[in-house]
């Protein structure tokens, strides 16, 4: 394992990463027989870490029997190569490895399909890199040149038509769940979706929270597919609970973009509920992580409830550390704060819904269809230019339908 980084970085994120790194392929199924790191002033072109770290690797790879050397940074196809071809051994980054991992938990067939989207998008820039490097070290002359282009000209095409083939069947899945979403919010159903740090207890929390029995394990990446299960609360209305793929730091640009199904359910929830590892050494980090990607993913503008998991076996005194609210500790395992984690998700409930006033012009009044798909119309009133509707509303739709809401100024 190589951890690698600038010397304008901080060297302490570099050493947790790469510790990381290391659990990363513990649950990949490999043993980790050496690791290192390096910071630079700026990264190698050719093979991203110094000449001399690349001999002392060299070295440490023939003593230790290593056969595979992972980085924790991105790699260029022409970077991995040389480091291949210097070292004699396979070379992964930290993408690579991420969406190896990915290949191994992928069940369901839609979770197939966006792992190898995401394998196929990661391949693709490096297998053009690997290509052109190969190529431009050849004499030219007759018969180097012609074929080597040919023969990348086909790869890249075969790729990009079987992205476009995966990605129109991932369009059929998000199109599915949309139509079930649609259904739910018709029907007034409130929704949360489970985020957080992979393995900080997310599944095992919804297990407990509505008395199923996923899939949950002790290992990063345990869950890939959305699980959604009711979830019963006292006093207060039938719900759904969604649990969806945990987050890491520098999650593969890859993955966030062949996982949009997956993510959808996250952002069309009502409510965000944010488990955190209380346990966990690095749970400021974790948590800074997570926040920056609901930036990200524009979801910080919903409803969101941090749960600090695993209060069991943190110490008391790390609960003065939290500073987010609203808050709860629970341990997911024992059943300690799930009963207070019910009642702040119904009062969340309740501040969800307002009911407004919604105008529709002649010209737009075929949008009231769409609408009654979403929600529930209380009331609908002609008028000579369009027609007055009265919705139950939550946050997300009153910004989807802000251009047909009545204020004070349009009825002025």
């Amino acid at each position: 394992m190589i951890g690698v980084g600038l010397k304008s970085e901080s060297f302490v994120d570099l050493k947790e990463s790469l510790a990381e790194l290391e659990e990363l392929a513990h649950a990949a199924g490999g043993e980790v027989v050496g690791s290192l790191a390096q910071t630079l002033p700026q990264f190698n072109p050719a093979t991203l870490i110094g000449t001399g770290k690349v001999d002392e690797v060299k070295e440490l790879v023939t003593e230790s029997g290593a056969s595979v050397v992972i980085i924790d940074h991105h790699l260029s196809g022409i970077q991995g190569r040389n480091l291949e071809k210097e070292w004699g051994v396979r070379v992964l980054d930290r993408n690579q490895l991420i969406l190896d991992i990915f290949a191994q938990r992928a069940q369901t067939y839609e979770g197939k399909l966006q792992v190898e989207l995401a394998q196929m998008l990661d391949q693709l820039p490096r297998m053009v890199d690997a290509w052109m490097g190969s190529l431009s070290r050849q004499g030219g002359g007759i018969g180097t040149r012609g074929p080597g282009e040919t023969a990348l000209e086909m790869d890249r095409r075969r790729i990009r038509d079987r992205v476009k083939q995966i990605r129109k069947q991932l369009d059929n899945v998000r199109s599915n769940r949309s139509q079930h979403r649609a259904a739910r919010k018709r029907n007034q159903v409130p929704s949360f979706a489970i985020i957080g740090y992979t393995n900080s207890g997310k599944s095992t929390l919804l297990n407990t929270l509505t008395k199923s029995q996923v899939l949950a394990k002790n290992q990063v990446f345990a869950t890939l597919d959305p699980t959604t299960r009711k979830v019963h609360l006292p006093e207060g209305p039938g719900a759904v609970l969604t649990d969806t793929v945990g987050f890491i730091r520098k999650l593969p640009p890859q993955l966030i973009e062949a996982f949009k199904a997956t993510l959808e359910e996250s952002a069309e929830a009502d409510v965000l509920i944010h488990v955190v590892d209380l346990s966990s050494q690095q749970m400021q980090t974790q948590m800074e992580i997570v926040n920056q990607l609901i930036k990200e993913f524009g979801w910080d503008h919903k409803p969101i409830i941090s749960v600090f998991n695993k209060v069991d076996r943190a110490a008391f005194e790390k609960q003065f550390q939290v500073k987010a609210f609203p808050r709860v500790f629970v341990s997911a395992i024992t059943g300690e704060g799930i009963e207070r984690l019910k009642r702040m998700m119904i009062e969340s409930v309740q501040q969800l819904h307002s009911e407004v006033e919604l105008f529709f012009p002649k010209s737009e009044e075929h949008r009231i269809f769409e609408l009654g798909r979403e929600t529930q119309i209380t009331r609908r009133e002609s008028a000579s230019s369009g027609t007055i509707c009265t919705a139950h509303m939550t946050p997300s739709l009153l910004s989807r339908w802000r251009d047909f809401l009545v204020t004070a100024e349009s009825v002025g």
